[in-house]
């Protein structure tokens, strides 16, 4: 069940309850970095997965030890197998690091707003991902590049701390290699052996080529480098309305009822997780929003 289709306050009484998860099979586990995999999961009876929308999240649960919301980040048309990429930052993030093939996971979901991909038919598109900021925008890669002749140019930039950190690296090889977009990696610092740019996403906006009066931006990782970068995007003349950025802050239950998630007015489960930069901008820079 949609976050959006559940008014707040309300249970369902009739269906299964909005907070019951449904059994997954880890089928593969695939370490991405240090502290970094991507989960493969089946259905025990080969039923398919829900359909989920680029930016679209689960919430993962583990019996005994909790649940988190987890962005989607495979490939909307595979039914079979749901993937999510976990990094491993606390109790319930490491248990999910540490499933191996045959393990059991229940999930829930999908849930929110996605990437409204389709604002950006016959426009530039610009895509800038920090961090584990690239999973949540993986799925949106596979649709437009699935319908890549309905778009204008696509300008990607990907950051992270160092080439370690780089997810899904084999891919990300293949997307630079593509002559239909521009897709470039950069990191904040690297050693000798790193042959790539060198520094944070913003330093990589002046090299970009796009039409601003004719772009939309898709923008996912920390909270700061989302701001200085729509910033730097400003200033080159994207439209503040123009800009969508992804926000997972402390969803607890997914479907509006524990205020967790809460920023300012909107509930990030429910509203977002992908929200307008243009609604959100007076939040992002006031203080302990």
């Amino acid at each position: 069940m949609v976050a959006e289709h559940l008014p707040t306050g309300t249970v369902p009484v009739n269906g299964p309850h909005p907070l019951a998860p449904r059994l997954a099979v880890v089928k593969r586990h695939t370490r991405e970095t240090v502290d970094t995999v991507t989960l493969v999961l089946s259905s025990p009876t080969g039923e398919p997965f829900p359909r989920f929308v680029p930016g679209q999240f689960n919430m993962l649960y583990l019996p005994g030890i909790g649940e988190a919301a987890i962005s989607i980040s495979g490939d909307p048309k595979n039914r079979e197998e749901l993937i999510h990429t976990v990094r491993a930052a606390g109790k319930i993030s490491n248990a999910l690091s540490a499933l191996l093939p045959g393990a059991t996971v229940g999930f829930r979901g999908p849930y929110g707003h996605g990437w409204p991909l389709e604002k950006a038919v016959g426009k530039d598109l610009l895509i800038l991902a920090g961090g584990l900021g690239l999973p949540p925008l993986r799925p949106l890669l596979y649709e437009l590049l699935s319908q890549r002749e309905r778009f204008g140019r696509v300008e990607i930039v990907y950051g992270a701390r160092s080439p370690g950190d780089l997810v899904h690296y084999s891919q990300v090889q293949e997307w630079r290699r593509r002559s239909d977009i521009r897709f470039q990696t950069t990191v904040d610092a690297a050693g000798r052996d790193w042959y790539g740019d060198v520094g944070v996403v913003t330093t990589r906006i002046p090299d970009m080529r796009f039409d601003a009066a004719n772009s939309v931006a898709f923008l996912c990782g920390p909270e700061i480098m989302m701001k200085l970068t729509a910033r730097a995007l400003e200033a080159r003349g994207v439209p503040k309305e123009a800009m969508w950025v992804s926000m997972e802050r402390n969803m607890k239950c997914a479907i509006g009822f524990c205020g967790h998630c809460q920023f300012g007015p909107s509930f990030i489960c429910r509203d977002g997780p992908v929200l307008n930069y243009k609604l959100l901008e007076p939040l992002l820079w006031a203080k302990e929003v």
